[in-house]
């Protein structure tokens, strides 16, 4: 069924698509409570229900008979790498060349300090204008650390290509964008930073497990991601690291943590960096978590990437359809992309009051966030939003309009997580 008709589709022809989905029965391995539609497992993925389970298995078998033998009888010791040549699969990257660890912000000081080290006599950190915060502030964070001998440089996103001169160290970008979605051209950007000399580093936050990547494809230097968001690995999950093999031995990390030395156990004084991408680790890995995202990772490496990427374009485009048909002079306007192959797996819309809509919307059992100054975020996470879902979404979304439900009292006061 079409969803480029000028009459949005109805509730039925929703249950026709779901009852059609090739990945409708991943639904029911996640835990889903019965009257919420959760829009916002591009912030938080659902708890698959195998977690508990596992971590159960580690926390009674492992640690609690286990004790600090599992660290080898277990492998604890090996999960950042086991784990981290998961997720290469899932983007593009080749075993030993991704190491899941620590926290995104960490890890993207860690790529910005290679990237340095890879391209001396260059001083600019670019980036565009918007970009994730946490992405903006560890570069500031860089260009004040090192006292003015780096500078951390913004520009508008259609000034990027144009300001990659020949100063310009390394470009960071988000992959897709968390706000709108918009995707870059990975493949495109690269080349270009490339030509002038730049490296690159894409963080996946809002693409690892929601479309397809290819990093190794587009001839990519660094990327980073969290492990909480598409990939499902719980709150706080380990974020991952991707570093090209190419460029693995040319940069000696600056965090040199006591677990990215070449032999940790002979408890040297003078540091010496492992071979590889076990460089890149730094601190000891929180054992309990890495179990967590391990279940997550492995669940979301059965689906058919191709089948989950249509899936996500169908659901944004669905709901698109829905607001203006069912929601047309309410305020709303797309913050996002219309056309799904620039969009990632998320829908955004303006609205003055979106902060006090959203909150009425989560009071009514549809879960998605908001963002300042004025939007509205929907993520759709392919492997267990329906599209009945996402039309029931809209209509609730419609009644609290036609109501003005969302002028309530309690919907005016901000929370500390928006």
């Amino acid at each position: 069924m079409s969803l480029s008709t000028s009459t949005a589709p109805s509730r039925d022809d929703c249950r026709t698509l779901d009852a059609a989905d090739p990945l409708a029965l991943f639904r029911e391995r996640f835990v889903l409570e019965d009257g919420v539609i959760y829009l916002d497992g591009n912030s938080l993925g659902a708890l698959p229900v195998a977690t508990a389970e596992r971590l159960g298995q580690v926390v009674g078998d492992e640690w609690g008979r286990g004790l600090i033998r599992s660290w080898n009888a277990a492998g604890w010791m090996d999960q950042p790498g086991r784990v981290g040549d998961k997720i290469a699969a899932l983007i593009g990257a080749g075993p030993g060349e991704v190491v899941a660890a620590d926290s995104t912000s960490v890890n993207i000081f860690k790529a910005l300090t290679a990237a340095l080290q890879l391209n001396p006599g260059r001083r600019v950190l670019l980036s565009e204008r918007g970009s994730f915060p946490t992405d903006i502030y560890m570069m500031q964070g860089l260009e004040t650390l090192l006292d003015g001998r780096v500078a951390a440089r913004f520009v508008d996103p259609d000034e990027v290509l144009g300001a990659l001169d020949d100063d310009v160290a390394v470009l960071l970008l988000t992959h897709v964008h968390y706000k709108s979605g918009r995707i870059w051209d990975m493949a495109g950007v690269t080349r270009a930073a490339h030509d002038a000399g730049a490296l690159v580093i894409w963080d996946l936050s809002h693409s690892a497990g929601a479309l397809p990547v290819d990093l190794n494809g587009a001839e990519a230097d660094f990327a980073v991601g969290c492990g909480y968001k598409y990939l499902n690995g719980g709150p706080g999950a380990p974020a991952f690291i991707f570093v090209a093999g190419r460029h693995q031995a040319g940069a000696p990390p600056a965090l040199s943590g006591w677990l990215g030395h070449g032999d940790p156990f002979a408890f040297d004084d003078r540091y010496w960096p492992a071979a590889g991408i076990e460089r890149y680790r730094c601190g000891t890995p929180g054992v309990l978590a890495m179990a967590a995202l391990e279940v997550g990772v492995d669940l979301m490496a059965e689906a058919d990437m191709t089948a989950l990427r249509a899936k996500s374009g169908r659901l944004g485009d669905l709901f698109l359809a829905l607001v203006d048909d069912l929601c047309a002079g309410h305020g709303f306007s797309p913050a996002c992309p219309r056309e799904a192959a620039e969009r990632g797996s998320q829908v955004s819309l303006h609205h003055e009051q979106g902060y006090a809509i959203m909150q009425a919307l989560i009071a009514d059992g549809v879960i998605g966030d908001f963002r300042a100054p004025d939007i509205l975020r929907f993520g759709f996470a392919p492997l267990y939003v329906r599209y009945v879902d996402v039309y029931d979404a809209v209509a609730k979304l419609a009644a609290i309009m036609r109501e003005g439900a969302w002028e309530r009292p309690e919907f005016q006061v901000r929370q500390a997580v928006t």
